[in-house]
């Protein structure tokens, strides 16, 4: 493919790509910022799953770039999904690139219609001071920069590797917002106060800095992430007094953690177990499918026990379901017995028993959605709030 005919197809490609995620409400302003920016020059490289996984059953990554396939490359740049940039925080050599066995994401592309997504729900307006946190490919940068002009926007990206190639092709295209490497978790003081913070990763609670640096009436975008794998969107309005709250937004959306957020390792699950061994077990009121379901209904309650849990971990080992808090060392354990699902639980929480009372709570108010819930943020720390239902703190 020579670069008249990669110019033609890319133009063509997003061309397409602009009618299948910019509609209705989106169509003002988007449409030719999708039209116009070109995503290819934010992805010289990035892996794809392969349709198998590895003989130890990881997902297998593959390597795909204009020098190893043109035609695949182009394609999948404009098509609506996530490319992965990054593994492991390991930056692939993409001049001769590998496929990856196994390996957890930690930088992508992020599909433009979330990117758009993202941009429409935090209700911007001509005229605002917009701080993006995690530039990531720095594809969604330019989309804000091609709508609302560079000089509205300032971006932070924590990884200097990253932020190097998305500034070397925001610049190479003429789009010059305020870059910075820093840990978006602080914010940029430098450039506040903002009308909007916007971001592009999960935390587990909101940045007071967030606050603090935005101007009073000014929202916050963010997504409310853990380590149960549970996620939440809210949109905050800063008060006069320093105080924020919002709702919660409607959907299932997830983005990668702050990395200072990471969960740590728990250490081997056997161990944990070994805390168990002289601990009747008692039976369970609820499965554990609602913390392992792949369903909308799983993933919100998940995200609710997440909430009234956030130092707590889960995993499956052998059928049997662990929930671990490395913090205070208490551990559940869930194994099937017959028809029955039986519990085992040790130290100073007990963690099953807080997850039934959030299951049985939820339950009881109708299985409520995430946009009937209200965060709050104040003095006394970060509140989940529903008419019908306890208030879980989050901190």
């Amino acid at each position: 493919m020579t670069s008249t005919d990669e110019t033609e197809r890319a133009r063509q490609l997003r061309s397409e790509l602009a009618a299948a995620v910019v509609r209705g409400e989106r169509a003002d302003g988007w449409r030719a910022a999708v039209e116009t920016v070109p995503r290819h020059r934010f992805a010289p490289g990035f892996c794809l799953p392969a349709e198998k996984p590895s003989p130890q059953g990881f997902t297998r990554w593959e390597p795909v770039t204009a020098k190893l396939d043109p035609e695949r490359w182009l394609a999948a740049v404009y098509t609506n999904q996530s490319l992965v940039t990054q593994l492991d925080g390991d930056e692939p050599d993409w001049d001769r690139p590998e496929p990856h066995g196994g390996g957890s994401p930690t930088s992508s592309s992020t599909l433009p219609s979330l990117v758009l997504r993202m941009w429409e729900d935090a209700d911007l307006a001509e005229g605002q001071d917009i701080l993006e946190i995690g530039t990531g490919s720095g594809y969604s940068t330019a989309l804000a920069c091609e709508r609302y002009g560079s000089d509205a926007i300032t971006s932070l990206e924590v990884d200097d590797h990253r932020l190097e190639q998305a500034a070397t092709a925001l610049y190479g295209l003429g789009y010059t917002p305020d870059l910075a490497v820093a840990d978006g978790l602080y914010g940029y003081w430098p450039s506040a106060p903002f009308d909007r913070i916007v971001a592009a990763c999960s935390v587990l609670t909101v940045p007071r800095s967030w606050i603090a640096q935005t101007r009073p009436g000014g929202k916050i975008l963010t997504t409310l992430g853990g380590w149960q794998f549970g996620f939440g969107r809210t949109l905050l309005t800063v008060h006069e007094d320093g105080t924020a709250s919002g709702p919660l937004l409607p959907g299932t959306v997830s983005f990668m953690l702050a990395r200072p957020h990471q969960a740590p390792g728990f250490g081997n699950p056997a161990h944990w177990n070994s805390l168990l061994t002289d601990v009747p077990p008692t039976t369970a009121r609820h499965t554990v499918d609602w913390l392992t379901a792949a369903t909308e209904k799983a993933f919100f309650t998940r995200f609710l026990v997440q909430s009234a849990l956030p130092n707590s971990q889960i995993t499956t080992v052998d059928g049997t379901t662990f929930l671990i808090d490395v913090t205070t060392g208490s551990v559940a354990a869930l194994a099937p017995e017959g028809d029955l699902l039986r519990v085992r639980q040790a130290g100073p929480l007990r963690l099953w028993d807080r997850v039934e009372e959030i299951l049985g709570a939820h339950t009881a108010a109708g299985h409520p959605g995430p946009e009937t819930f209200r965060l709050t943020v104040d003095a006394a720390g970060q509140h989940l709030q529903h008419p019908e239902m306890p208030v879980i703190s989050l901190e």
